[in-house]
């Protein structure tokens, strides 16, 4: 037993010594092996300052519709008021909920290049972690889908500026539901996504061609189908509260903070960039807007001062953490003017586009979007340059971005408008748009007469 024990005792110690050795030479040899593998991307983390950022961002957007609902609101006889507001409001209910149980993830989740998959319906995978987006983020990643989610809202809700005073609101709430998923959510894709747009090259920062050119189309195409007011150009269309007006366009600047400085989705300079063009590109529009109305009727109106403010406002989305503070002001400043006369134009024509929504939104989002292109400096944003800076093909690419726009956002408008309308009748009788529609859509009125 002793002799046997002492064998292999002896044989285990080669063992160990060899095992030793292999261990000796291997591990540099090891080491050398890991130096050379690339090294693993670290795992994205919360970060408190850009998740602070991107929660009052989102606060901010989502109280530009409120805001609109007052800028419009203000605009239209006081009979109308409170449907007018209504508009508004509603969008921030049943688009939201679309936007959470299946647009978000068709906008803004891998797909094809014309629309996203299903794997973040109903929220599936939208967490708290910042993982799962469709781009890299340092905050939770449901607050990036709320954050677009407010997106999708005011986009709807601009098109009713369109067709105010006249459109009847059960049509009109399964209009916008339906537009926001078949329309919003696919050009979103494109250029948010990972889609086509955004694969030929296409830079649309904030929302120029996704939210503005889209939503201008969308309200021409339903202008024109719905009708136009039994009375229009037979009576004066006065603005019943002009405060409202001026009060609506000063929240949306405010809340617009929000919207193109958020969308930097990181609290730093590109934010602090989008910013400052945030502040002095409709400074530049108002500027410009003032001196044509002067030398027009020789009157500054405050109307006109709170529609130039949102059509600078509108114009700089696409180009607000892209271009210098003073080509922001710049392209504030021409914005302004074709904004300003296809506003005068339209009133000359049969077009019953109530609120401008097209010179506003469609015209100023059409000529922003352009002059990205211009004025876009990859020394400042670090992505491209536009034509100033030796990019001329970038005006091509935007060009075609709005072009396809267009195109989409009016031929499919039309086409839900018009199914819609063989289920639901689109406009208001001539008994109700006489009352007025505060009564007969929502039983309310926004303010009590004397004598009851």
């Amino acid at each position: 037993m002793r002799g046997t024990g002492g064998a292999v005792r002896s044989r285990g110690s080669r063992w160990s010594g060899a095992i030793a050795a292999l261990v000796l030479v291997g591990l540099p040899v090891l080491a050398g092996a890991q130096d050379a593998a690339p090294a693993a991307p670290p795992a994205p983390t919360l970060d408190s300052g850009d998740t602070a950022w991107m929660l009052i961002s989102t606060a901010l957007v989502l109280l530009m519709t409120p805001a609109l609902a007052f800028f419009y609101g203000g605009l239209v006889r006081s009979k109308n008021a409170l449907n007018t507001m209504m508009m508004s409001f509603i969008s921030l209910g049943f688009v939201g909920v679309g936007w959470a149980v299946i647009g978000y993830s068709l906008a803004l989740s891998a797909g094809s290049p014309w629309i996203g998959g299903t794997s973040l319906a109903m929220l599936n995978g939208v967490g708290l972690e910042p993982t799962g987006a469709i781009v890299a983020i340092t905050f939770p990643h449901v607050l990036y889908m709320c954050f677009q989610a407010t997106f999708c809202i005011i986009t709807a809700a601009l098109i009713s500026g369109a067709i105010v005073e006249r459109m009847r609101f059960p049509a009109y709430v399964v209009f916008i539901t339906l537009w926001s998923l078949v329309v919003y959510v696919p050009v979103a894709h494109w250029v948010w996504g990972g889609g086509w747009l955004a694969t030929l090259g296409a830079w649309d920062f904030a929302g120029g061609t996704v939210v503005h050119v889209n939503a201008g189309v969308a309200a021409l195409v339903a202008a024109v189908t719905v009708g136009a007011r039994r009375d229009f150009k037979k009576t004066g269309l006065i603005p019943h509260n002009v405060p409202f007006v001026l009060l609506g366009s000063g929240l949306l600047w405010f809340g617009w903070f929000g919207f193109n400085s958020g969308s930097a989705l990181l609290a730093n300079g590109i934010a602090g960039l989008a910013f400052a063009t945030t502040m002095l590109a409709p400074a530049g529009t108002l500027v410009v807007w003032t001196l044509l109305d002067l030398m027009r009727q020789g009157k500054a109106t405050a109307v006109g001062a709170a529609t130039a403010i949102v059509v600078g406002l509108v114009a700089v989305t696409p180009a607000a953490g892209f271009i210098s503070p003073m080509n922001a002001i710049l392209l504030g400043a021409i914005a302004a003017v074709p904004s300003y006369f296809g506003l005068v134009i339209r009133a000359k024509t049969n077009l019953d586009d109530s609120l401008d929504v097209v010179a506003a939104h469609g015209v100023g989002g059409t000529v922003g979007a352009l002059l990205t292109g211009v004025f876009a400096d990859k020394s400042l944003n670090g992505l491209f340059d536009g034509l100033l800076y030796g990019n001329p093909g970038q005006v091509a690419i935007q060009a075609t971005a709005i072009g396809a726009t267009i195109v989409y956002s009016g031929i499919v408008t039309f086409i839900l408008l018009k199914v819609i309308g063989v289920v639901l009748p689109l406009h208001a009788d001539a008994t109700e748009e006489s009352e007025g529609l505060d009564q007969t859509q929502h039983g309310e009125e926004a303010y009590v007469h004397a004598g009851g």
